[in-house]
């Protein structure tokens, strides 16, 4: 996998990633601290899988994060796997749910679905794998909508696209990064950027369209 790749961590609004401890969501690396070290860490353990960092990779149809502001970085190292979408639509979780404040108090009953079996065919090793199968987003709603009907769930409704809008690159270890961007609508973002000589952008989108 080529290594000039621009990836995407999805931060929430004060800048930090989170992990749960027990039943609580806690703060567990900030982002001056990523840019400070130039490493970022797991932070998600979820689904039955390993303690993994998602991120997602820009391209020219896959320009949409998971959160609306964050880093975006180069690395020189692989993901361990890359998805399409989202993860969470591969639980057989009934009602799957698009907006993080819905579920942030439950993380730790959500977090403990498992996988629907067969999950399998929609991770890939690489990028270009992925884009070969999946070229867009919009060519893998079909798809993984029958996977989840014929495992015996509901079809998503058109509420629930935004989560196969953006693929996830996983990465099962601490990532070595080279900082490149920081975007984000507010006034936080513009003086993180500042603080630490990096363009500002107010989306990964913007940033991709400028750098690609």
């Amino acid at each position: 996998m080529k290594s000039n790749y621009y990836f995407v961590k999805s931060l929430e609004e004060d800048f930090y990633t989170k992990t749960l401890k027990g039943k609580v969501k806690v703060n567990f690396q900030s982002i001056e601290n990523m840019i400070e070290t130039k490493i970022i860490r797991p932070n998600t353990k979820s689904f039955g899988r390993k303690s993994r960092l998602s991120t997602t990779i820009l391209s020219p149809n896959y320009t949409k994060t998971y959160r609306s502001q964050g880093i975006i970085f180069q690395t020189k190292i692989a993901p361990s796997y890359i998805l399409p979408f989202d993860l969470v639509v591969l639980s057989n979780v009934e009602k799957l749910v698009v907006h993080y404040y819905r579920i942030k108090n439950n993380l730790h009953l959500y977090y403990n679905h498992q996988l629907i079996p067969g999950f399998e065919k929609f991770i890939f090793k690489n990028f270009n794998q992925l884009l070969g199968r999946f070229p867009s987003h919009e060519s893998v709603w079909k798809e993984v909508n029958n996977f989840r009907e014929i495992a015996g769930f509901k079809k998503m409704s058109l509420s629930k696209r935004r989560l196969i809008e953006y693929n996830e690159a996983v990465f099962e270890r601490f990532v070595p990064i080279r900082p490149v961007a920081i975007f984000g609508y507010s006034k936080k973002a513009r003086l993180l950027a500042q603080k630490y000589k990096l363009s500002h952008f107010r989306t990964a989108k913007e940033f991709y369209r400028k750098n690609s």
